[in-house]
Formats: structure tokens, sequence, C-alpha cells
């Protein structure tokens, strides 16, 4: 179901999770539609974006369809990181803007205006 509210369509996101399974990290949206929302890291490759087909959907203006993508390393104790993919605004990861930057647990991950917290148990 979803909900038109000026030029923003609100709508459940891809792969909500209420709780990641164990040991799995997750990013929480922290500002931005769907607030408090947690999107479990469970794949080797997860594609962020306004795009109708990514993985994790952010519906605000200022986050381009193919965004980012957060990438598990299968080694090194599966590390993950966050990619820019070519983004009009931009990936932060606490204040910096990158290209590519592993995550660590508390890190603040900006993605066009929408805020999100990475955290790993």
């Amino acid at each position: 179901m979803s909900f038109r509210v000026g030029f923003l369509t609100l709508e459940p996101p891809a792969r909500p999770a209420d709780r990641p399974p164990a040991g799995t990290a997750f990013v929480v949206v922290e500002r931005g539609p769907h607030a408090g929302t947690r999107f479990g890291l469970d794949r080797d490759v997860l594609s962020v974006g306004r795009g109708l087909s990514s993985d994790i959907r952010l519906d605000d203006p200022t986050v381009s369809r193919r965004h980012a993508e957060f990438r598990r390393a299968r080694r090194d104790g599966g590390e993950i990181s966050v990619v820019d993919v070519g983004s009009r605004n931009g990936t932060y990861v606490n204040q910096e803007r990158v290209d590519a930057a592993v995550l660590s647990d508390g890190d603040e991950v900006l993605i066009g205006n929408v805020r999100l917290l990475f955290l790993r148990p």
C-alpha cells in the first residue's frame, strides 16, 4: 500500500526488518522517509536508491535512482563497505564524501538527505 503526499510517494521499503537475524549487520533510517526502519545487510551486495529495483528503496528526491551499494566481503570477517555508484549528490560516511568506505559500528551514512546509522552486533 502506498500514500501520495505532494510529490512524494510513501510506501513500505522493499526489505524492512523489525529485527534482523542475530549477528547480521543492519542500517537504521534516522532521518528521512521511513525514519526508524531497519534494513538487514544479509546479502553480499545490496543496492540503495530511489529506483523501483533497489534492494533498499529510499523515496527521497535527493537520492539517485541508483545511488550506492552495501557490499559484504567474504573474507576479513565479512566487513561491510558502502560504495557510491555514480550518484548525483554523493555518499557520505561520518560527514565525509566517499567513493567507497569500510563501515564500523555506529558510522553515519548519508545518502541524499537520508541519514542511516550502521550497526553491527
